[in-house]
C-alpha cells in the first residue's frame, strides 16, 4: 500500500494548524469578518492562476451540473455556513470546548460513509480512530474551562453543528469528485461557491466595504495570504486527496490532528501553559495516527 490518502490527511493536519496561526495573528488586528472574506479572495484568485497553468482554463466549466451541484454545496457548507457557526461557537462557549466538540468530526464521517457510501471500518481501525479521538480530546481539553458559559447549551449545539457541517461538507466532496475529477478543479469550485455566498451576504447587509478593510492592514495581508495558501488551498486539496484516497473516517481523524500540531506553537509563539497531561495526550493521539497506517 502507499498511503497516499493517509499522508494526504496528515499534510492536511499540518496545513490547516499553520493556517490556524495566520489567521489568528490577522484576526486579532482586522477582525474574523475580514479574515474569512478576504483569504477566499485570495484563494480563490490563486486557485483560479493554478487551474489555468495545469489545464489550460480558468475554470472547470465542463465539469457537468451534478458536479457542480454537489460541489457547490460542500462549498457552501464548509467555507460560509461550517465556519460561521464554528466561529459563533468559539464566541460563545471558548475556542477549547468548541474544538474539543470538533473531534466529533472523524466520527460523523466515518458513520455517513458508512451510511451513504458502503465504507466500512474493521474493528482494528475504529479501535484506533476512538485512541487517536482521545488524545485529541484530552489535549484541546487540557485540564478544562471551569468557567460558567451563559449560553453554554447553544454553543454546544452550535460546535457539534460545526463538526457535523465538516463531516457533511467531506461527503458531498466525495460524491463531487467521483469518476476521478481532479482535486485543485473540485476545490476552485467548493472556493466560488462559499466566496460567493459570503460576497452577497456582506453585500446585502451593507458591510462589504468595511469587511474588505482588511486589505489595507499590510501585515494582516500577509499572514491572510499565507493562511490562504496553506488552508483553502494546498490544505482543503489535500484534504480531497484524502478522501478519494482514504476511508473517509480515517481521513478525518487524520485530519483533526491540528489542536495537537499547535501544541509547541501555543506554548513558544502565544506563551500558552502546556501540562503534562496535553503532552501525554498527544503521544496517545499520535500512536492512534501511526497505528491507522498499519491495521
Amino acid at each position: 500500500m502507499t498511503y497516499l490518502g493517509e499522508s494526504a490527511a496528515l499534510l492536511t493536519s499540518a496545513c490547516w494548524a499553520l493556517n490556524f496561526v495566520c489567521f489568528t495573528i490577522a484576526g486579532r488586528r482586522v477582525g474574523s469578518a475580514s479574515v474569512n472574506l478576504v483569504r477566499l479572495l485570495m484563494a480563490w484568485a490563486l486557485l483560479v492562476l493554478l487551474h489555468l497553468a495545469l489545464y489550460g482554463q480558468a475554470f472547470p466549466w465542463a465539469a457537468g451540473g451534478t458536479r457542480f451541484a454537489w460541489l457547490g454545496v460542500s462549498g457552501l457548507i464548509g467555507f460560509a455556513v461550517g465556519d460561521a457557526v464554528l466561529f459563533e461557537a468559539f464566541v460563545l462557549i471558548g475556542a477549547r470546548l468548541a474544538m474539543l466538540l470538533m473531534t466529533l468530526s472523524p466520527i460523523f464521517s466515518a458513520l455517513l460513509a458508512w451510511l451513504f457510501l458502503g465504507q466500512g471500518l474493521n474493528l482494528p481501525k475504529v479501535l484506533a480512530m476512538a485512541v487517536t479521538l482521545g488524545g485529541i480530546a484530552w489535549v484541546v481539553w487540557d485540564g478544562g474551562d471551569r468557567e460558567p458559559h451563559p449560553h453554554l447549551w447553544r454553543g454546544v449545539a452550535l460546535g457539534v453543528g460545526g463538526a457535523l457541517g465538516q463531516s457533511v461538507g467531506l461527503l458531498f466532496s466525495l460524491k463531487g469528485l467521483a469518476g476521478g475529477f481532479p482535486p485543485i478543479s473540485a476545490n476552485l469550485i467548493r472556493v466560488t461557491a462559499g466566496l460567493g455566498a459570503l460576497l452577497l451576504y456582506f453585500g446585502a447587509r451593507d458591510r462589504l466595504g468595511g469587511t474588505l478593510g482588511g486589505f489595507r492592514d499590510g501585515r494582516a495581508t500577509a499572514y491572510i495570504g499565507l493562511g490562504a495558501v496553506t488552508g483553502p488551498v494546498l490544505g482543503v486539496v489535500l484534504s480531497l486527496v484524502a478522501i478519494a484516497r482514504a476511508p473517509m473516517g480515517v481521513a478525518a481523524t487524520l485530519m483533526s490532528l491540528s489542536p495537537v500540531l499547535l501544541l509547541p506553537v501555543s506554548r513558544f509563539a502565544f506563551k500558552e501553559k502546556v501540562g503534562w497531561h496535553a503532552i501525554l495526550g498527544t503521544l496517545l493521539a499520535l500512536a492512534g495516527a501511526a497505528a491507522l497506517f498499519f491495521v
